[in-house]
């Protein structure tokens, strides 16, 4: 069966375009790597040179197990974040998701926005049927978000990353299926 990820497409909403990411958006990419607070939300720990960056994005088109789009503001062509469905588990059918968002651009309903369309097209056109993610318990931010679009919380794993100052920080894990609301 080809994957569902062999084509990638480009979703619209009311005021974003999430594109295929891809070499295009190395500048946008590698300043939402610079956010250190978007990393510390999203657990990145890894160090990034812009060259990893760019040959990452190079290898996208590729990937056929996963999907990962730019979020763009439609209105002037700002790169606000990513978004991501990987770890494709075909006899599951089912994704994990991802979205990081520069943090200047927060409580604008942006991810919300953006969190809906990619649920939208993983049921609706791509007909998956789970989709998955896990959160940082010191990211209520984005957890309400998740739990707006239709992600139930469906466990918690203790102390699972450690932040800066030495303190732990646990994982919320979250899930939604094809049949429940959105």
């Amino acid at each position: 069966m080809p994957s569902p990820f062999a084509e990638k497409t480009t979703l619209r909403t009311e005021r974003l375009t999430l594109e295929p990411l891809g070499p295009q958006h190395a500048e946008g990419t590698w300043l939402m790597l610079q956010d250190e607070e978007a990393m510390r939300l999203t657990g990145t720990t890894a160090a990034f040179t812009r060259d990893s960056v760019d040959r990452w994005l190079e290898k996208l088109a590729a990937a056929g197990d996963r999907a990962d789009w730019a979020i763009v503001r439609s209105a002037d062509g700002e790169h606000l974040g990513e978004i991501v469905l990987n770890e494709y588990d075909e006899l599951a059918s089912s994704v994990n998701f991802r979205i990081g968002m520069r943090t200047d651009v927060a409580g604008r309903g942006y991810g919300t926005e953006a969190t809906r369309a990619v649920v939208a097209h993983a049921f609706d056109v791509l007909g998956l049927h789970r989709i998955s993610l896990d959160v940082f318990s010191f990211n209520p931010r984005a957890q309400r978000v998740y739990e707006k679009c239709g992600f139930v919380v469906e466990g918690r794993q203790r102390e699972t990353f450690r932040l800066p100052d030495g303190t732990w920080g646990d994982s919320v894990l979250m899930g939604i299926l094809a049949t429940d609301p959105r």
